[in-house]
């Protein structure tokens, strides 16, 4: 069956880690047509893996299957699971990194990977991406339902993102993500920052949301709407992620 598997992982590209995730899915279905989306996420970053599955899912046709392996608890007493969700299917570690999925509606079932007929044969405890999630993967996108691998779970794991605060003359938020460019996503929606808004960061602020980034001069800050619908923070033609060296960095939007 052609089945799309897309693939979201923090292996990186120097090992062997994704060629093998390829091997054992076309092992199993050699006409799954398998994409990358990233093996960029910064090492054992489960929320930046989150935000990228997220926003990029819809854009495949129903059906897809997204192998998601950020899994800094590889081995312990974690769960794997299979998500159904909006005509796509999940499968990852169940440790929070479907977690904007699961925030997004109700309307999901998750399944406990636990039939291992479906696993590769032998199951290692530190690479899971490889003995569990890719051949459960395969084995669905050749027709096995989510039923098959496993009973239902009622509470997976969810990571709260902290909500953007609004009142009558302001805005609070915080960066949640920032992008190989150096650009800072923040949780705050576009749509809720007028054109002429003051932005401050720290000790930085920038004056009115730009529709571009060379509406402002080479080297220069700028707030801008993002293709994801939330307001983020760029330099242009630089990054911005290199102003700030903390981890947390909160926005504020005044009108």
């Amino acid at each position: 069956m052609k089945r799309i598997v897309t693939l979201t992982t923090d292996f990186g590209t120097e090992d062997h880690y994704v060629g093998v995730l390829k091997g054992v899915i076309l092992s199993i279905n050699s006409e799954a047509n398998i994409i990358d989306i990233t093996h960029s996420v910064d090492s054992h970053s489960i929320l930046p893996a989150a935000y990228i599955i997220k926003n990029s899912y819809s854009y495949f046709p129903e059906g897809t299957i997204h192998v998601a392996v950020v899994d800094p608890g590889v081995g312990s007493d974690r769960q794997a699971i299979l998500v159904s969700y909006d005509n796509h299917f999940f499968i990852g570690p169940d440790n929070g990194i479907f977690s904007l999925i699961f925030s997004s509606s109700s309307e999901y079932e998750v399944f406990q990977l636990k039939n291992e007929n479906y696993f590769f044969k032998d199951i290692s405890s530190t690479f899971h991406g490889r003995d569990i999630f890719s051949p459960v993967a395969a084995h669905l996108s050749n027709g096995v339902l989510p039923s098959e691998f496993g009973e239902k779970l009622i509470s997976p794991q969810i990571i709260h993102l902290n909500e953007y605060l609004k009142d009558e003359s302001s805005i609070k938020g915080e960066v949640i993500y920032t992008d190989k460019f150096g650009n800072l996503v923040t949780n705050i929606p576009s749509g809720e920052v007028g054109k002429n808004a003051k932005i401050i960061l720290k000790n930085k602020v920038i004056h009115g949301v730009s529709d571009f980034y060379s509406e402002v001069d080479v080297g220069e800050l700028l707030a801008i709407r993002g293709s994801n619908g939330y307001l983020e923070i760029a330099i242009n033609k630089g990054d911005a992620s290199k102003l700030f060296d903390e981890d947390k960095l909160d926005i504020m939007v005044r009108s």
